[in-house]
């Protein structure tokens, strides 16, 4: 069976990434955008997601590619619809909405997918199973990048609930949660806010763990030239290093995963399993780990920031 499917938001991660993604499949099918600014060659295109709504209800899936500001109510009124849906992360831009989703999806008896597309790349199985017989001793992310490179013109992310650099440090954290093979949880956290924004352009993040290994996290929205997504954890029994986003894998120096970009395509392959069975996928561990920085964190004033 073909899915029908419906993308909300043709921004850059919509073209970049669902789009490629949907028409690959053919489990799915694109039957629809709405977006106020943008449509995509040869698929009907809505203006308002009400309209779609009552229009198409042949389309069974609504995917979000919005930011999270708007996205609950979007997302409740596919539900009501009685549509599957699939949310871009973050899932919300706070924990009750998620919440709220959740438990309607339930009582609709349609699927929710909160996608972390970081935890679908090519190295996390591997990586995962490594850890699994491993006393870890030091677990550190870097996570640099340009946010003028990769938010061109995106004021929303300045915005509150619009995260920050947590925005990108969200997929680390997706990464880390999936990989370790126990909860931790933040016990300190600094975040830097530029005097002229509301949400933080850098982060440094420590955590507690089973292991007492030194694990902390360092996010930062202002490096130029190349760019970093790196995880460096040394254990008992070796070294290993996700890097370039969890696509690359190495193992006491030696490559073991040299991925390509699978991410969404995979994402869209969990969407129809869930589909099929009915199921549910909203596991918000890493948006914990986010509202806890904000809750602990010291926050630390810097000079103006210019995007």
């Amino acid at each position: 069976m073909v899915h029908k499917i419906a993308l909300v938001g043709i921004g850059k991660i919509a073209v970049d990434q669902h789009i490629p993604a949907i028409t690959n499949n053919p489990d799915f099918e694109l039957s629809a955008t709405v977006s106020r600014h943008a449509s995509i060659d040869g698929v009907e295109s809505y203006t308002s997601l009400d309209d779609m709504l009552e229009k198409r209800p042949d389309i069974g899936i609504v995917s979000l590619a919005i930011p999270p500001q708007p996205r609950f109510d979007y997302a409740v009124k596919a539900l009501r619809a009685g549509r599957h849906v699939m949310l871009e992360k973050p899932p919300g831009q706070s924990l009750a909405e998620c919440y709220a989703l959740e438990k309607m999806a339930q009582e609709k008896g349609v699927s929710l997918f909160a996608t972390w597309h970081s935890r679908f790349a090519d190295s996390i199985p591997a990586a995962k199973d490594w850890l699994k017989s491993r006393t870890i001793k030091r677990f550190r992310i870097t996570w640099k990048e340009d946010v003028r490179r990769w938010h061109p013109g995106q004021e929303w992310i300045w915005e509150p609930g619009g995260l920050g650099v947590f925005d990108p440090g969200i997929n680390a954290l997706s990464i880390m949660t999936e990989i370790l093979p126990y909860d931790v949880h933040i016990n300190a956290a600094k975040l830097e806010f530029p005097s002229n924004r509301d949400t933080p352009i850098a982060a440094h993040l420590a955590f507690t763990n089973p292991d007492n290994a030194v694990m902390d996290a360092v996010f930062d929205w202002r490096q130029e030239g190349p760019q970093t997504w790196d995880i460096d954890i040394e254990t008992d029994q070796g070294e290993m290093k996700m890097s370039s986003g969890g696509a690359k894998l190495s193992i006491d120096g030696k490559s073991i995963v040299e991925g390509s970009d699978h991410e969404y395509a995979n994402l869209y392959a969990q969407m129809h399993t869930l589909v099929q069975n009915r199921a549910s996928d909203v596991d918000l561990s890493p948006m914990i780990h986010v509202c806890d920085a904000y809750a602990l964190g010291k926050r630390i004033t810097i000079a103006e920031f210019e995007f």
